[in-house]
């Protein structure tokens, strides 16, 4: 509950900073009348960023909804974990290429989505497949995508509006890059990718399919190509991005031999069971 808070004071203290910078600089450039107006479309766009950011983020990384009828199983799984973390079942995506990839967006437990690659539902066995739909539920329940959904969209505009600058375009990145990175590492620490593998453990009932799959993502990524926007770096379950250039900036989290020490952790007899069986 304390983490679900702190997301939720996060995300109001972001649209009300966004409110609040906007009226500001209409009353630098025009007075009280302009601020006025800055003021309205603020809360317009604020409004727009939280009802459609999910929708923003599916519909750039390519994702479509996948239906019940397509795969029925998985929808099912979804549901027994979604019990499990106590929260409603999410609406579930699919991202049509072959690099393993998962993440979820939302604007709360109720209006919450999981996407998944073809490439991540192809590769994964069950239960580490199992443990990637934990993490991401668990992140859904911490109201992690309150945060991560808006921040990522102001951030993808930022890195944008860049790009209308013409011959000035590397110049306005040199600035609104690492402005957008800044924002993203004030709002997001490491510390939720931590919190949602040990949630993510109880949710399974095993630290240890969340731990193989991670493995099984880090030696896949240096299989598969994958192109996206670096922005949307802390959606995933993983860090897909080569940590150099615009995606290191964005990168939020932590090295997966630490958050596998971390789940191995968690039943330190593991390799005794192993050995046993």
């Amino acid at each position: 509950m304390l983490l679900a808070a702190r997301n939720v004071l996060k995300a109001c203290l972001l649209f009300g900073l966004f409110v609040a910078g906007l009226t500001a600089l209409g009353w630098w450039l025009g007075g009280f009348g302009l601020a006025s107006v800055f003021f309205v479309v603020a809360l317009l766009m604020a409004a727009t960023l939280h009802w459609y950011g999910p929708r923003i983020v599916l519909a750039s990384l390519g994702a479509r909804e996948l239906l019940l009828a397509e795969a029925p199983a998985l929808h099912t799984t979804v549901e027994r974990l979604a019990t499990r973390a106590g929260v409603p079942r999410p609406r579930l995506f699919l991202l049509e290429d072959g690099h393993p990839r998962a993440f979820a967006v939302g604007r709360g437990t109720s209006a919450a989505g999981i996407a998944l690659s073809q490439g991540l539902l192809g590769m994964a066995p069950p239960a580490e497949l199992e443990g990637v739909l934990g993490h991401h539920l668990a992140r859904i329940r911490h109201r992690d995508v309150v945060v991560e959904t808006p921040v990522i969209v102001l951030a993808g505009w930022l890195v944008e509006a860049s790009r209308i600058g013409g011959w000035l375009e590397r110049t306005l990145l040199f600035v609104l890059a690492p402005v957008a990175a800044g924002l993203v590492h004030a709002l997001l620490s490491p510390r939720r990718i931590f919190a949602a593998d040990g949630a993510a453990a109880q949710i399974c009932d095993s630290p240890h399919a969340l731990a193989d799959a991670l493995i099984r993502l880090e030696q896949a990524m240096e299989l598969v190509s994958f192109q996206a926007s670096a922005v949307t770096e802390p959606l995933y379950t993983v860090n897909p991005f080569e940590p150099e250039g615009l995606a290191a900036m964005f990168s939020t989290h932590p090295v997966i031999g630490e958050r596998v020490q971390r789940l191995r952790a968690l039943d330190p007899d593991w390799r005794e069971k192993l050995r046993a069986a």
